[in-house]
């Protein structure tokens, strides 16, 4: 379609991924499989890393995390060793989408897009994302917002709490009843807001995935089949699509649509202990060889330490360099070799028996077009993250079966979703789509020039 639509909304879904969408349920999803026949549909490439932060905020700026300067949502604030700071909404210096559309004079409507707390100043209304500590915090632009929330929806949920846990029947409840809130309020705003512009995102999906993966995918080495929570894993899906359902319904033919998702998800096999590897190769020092538990800097004897490296979803593999860090003791023209070295270990450290499992190892200067902030040294997908990476020391071994930060069942993946449907969206489905496309390609669609420093392209 050429025509400009009058507005554009967006449905965010988090970790939503093209194998469940497009494949295994799709006959199930009525909602969902009306919108890819009417329009377009196709696998989104994520950032690297494929994480929530920083995917959204490079999902509706187009640039990505090297040039934002934050690699994930704990990020180094210096080259000290236990300086930590986090990356809020605060953290984000370029323009998002909704900042470019408020100074045009577009009215816009933010609901829960991961890094939006705390909110910030746009023309119409934000409400903070799963940042957010609580209801009782500014968590609304305007605040005043808050207050409206409250008589719409009760007490609004930002997120499921504690998600990562064993109490399966509580989080799947807290998920459903999370996902009932935030479309309720959704939908609230869709009919008392003149609104040119809506997004919102919803993290039922993720949370989903990373308490009941083991249920839903045989691929999964815990899978159990034929539970009441694989049951419940295809119920939740069939509910949001009927809640996507009862948001778009009131949608005329001059708006246009986008579903997306900001990653995928896949079974999370294990974890790497990637410092109990580190100490094994003579790569790290400890105080006390007995000391058990995450790696926190003053455990760590760092004039016998040249690497440490963090858990997470993808591990960051820090350097201990001269010159820089407190007490490094790599020098500086020394680096390069090390992180050679390093990265042909990595990628063939294999599992228990040996086999390889396909880990992937990238220097941050040759994934992004800059890199601000401070980024790790590498950044390494054990595994192409079906393993987890688990920072913890103790037990002296490198692959374990449980995470040390609560049970989790599912990693994330490289390719989410795009749905596209509706006047300004693509006739045929674009070859390559990334996630960096979509801001472009909603500026283009609302008739909005598209800023030179973009670095994705609109697919209209």
């Amino acid at each position: 379609m050429t025509t400009t639509p009058k507005r554009l909304m967006i449905i965010g879904l988090d970790c939503a991924a093209p194998e469940i969408l497009f494949d295994d349920m799709k006959g199930e999803l009525p909602v969902l499989n009306g919108l890819m026949e009417r329009g377009v549909y196709g696998p989104l490439e994520s950032c690297d890393p494929p994480i929530t932060v920083p995917a959204w905020t490079c999902m509706m700026s187009s640039k990505d995390p090297g040039t934002l300067g934050f690699y994930g949502f704990r990020n180094r604030k210096d080259h000290s060793y236990d300086g930590l700071t986090f990356a809020t909404a605060e953290k984000v210096k370029e323009d998002r989408v909704w900042d470019i559309l408020s100074r045009a004079g577009k009215h816009v409507v933010v609901l829960g897009v991961p890094q939006t707390f705390p909110p910030s100043r746009v023309n119409g209304e934000m409400i903070g994302c799963f940042l957010s500590p609580s209801t009782e915090s500014r968590y609304t632009f305007p605040e005043e917002l808050r207050d409206e929330i409250k008589q719409v929806v009760g007490e609004y949920m930002v997120d499921v709490p504690n998600f990562r846990t064993d109490q399966k029947d509580r989080i799947l409840r807290d998920i459903n009843e999370m996902t009932r809130r935030r479309f309720q309020l959704a939908r609230h705003l869709r009919d008392s807001r003149p609104w040119d512009f809506f997004m919102m995102v919803e993290m039922g999906p993720d949370r989903l995935h990373h308490g009941f993966w083991r249920y839903y995918d045989p691929k999964h080495p815990d899978y159990v089949p034929g539970t009441e929570y694989e049951r419940a894993f295809r119920d939740y899906y069939r509910y949001l699509d009927s809640e996507i359902g009862s948001l778009i319904e009131t949608l005329d033919d001059e708006t246009a649509l986008m579903v997306v998702s900001d990653h995928g998800a896949q079974s999370m096999y294990g974890g790497i202990q990637v410092n109990e590897w580190l100490i094994r190769e003579g790569y790290l020092g400890l105080k006390d060889p007995a000391a058990r538990g995450p790696v926190k800097p003053d455990m760590i004897d760092w004039s016998r330490t040249r690497v440490w490296g963090d858990g997470g979803y993808y591990s960051r593999i820090f350097l201990n360099v001269r010159g820089r860090e407190p007490e490094g003791i790599v020098e500086p023209e020394a680096v390069e070799a090390l992180r050679d070295e390093l990265i042909a270990k990595l990628e063939a450290l294999g599992d228990e028996n040996g086999n390889p499992i396909g880990t992937r190892v990238f220097r941050p200067e040759r994934l992004y077009h800059t890199v601000n902030g401070v980024p790790p040294d590498l950044i390494c997908y054990f595994g192409n993250l079906t393993w987890r990476s688990i920072g913890s020391v103790g037990d002296g071994r490198i692959h374990v079966r449980e995470n040390d930060t609560g049970p989790d069942d599912a990693n994330h993946a490289k390719f989410g979703i795009y749905i596209f449907d509706g006047p300004g969206m693509p006739l045929s489905p674009p070859v390559g789509a990334r996630l960096f496309d979509i801001a472009p390609t909603v500026l283009a669609a609302l008739g909005q020039p598209v800023p030179g420093d973009m670095q994705g392209r609109s697919l209209v």
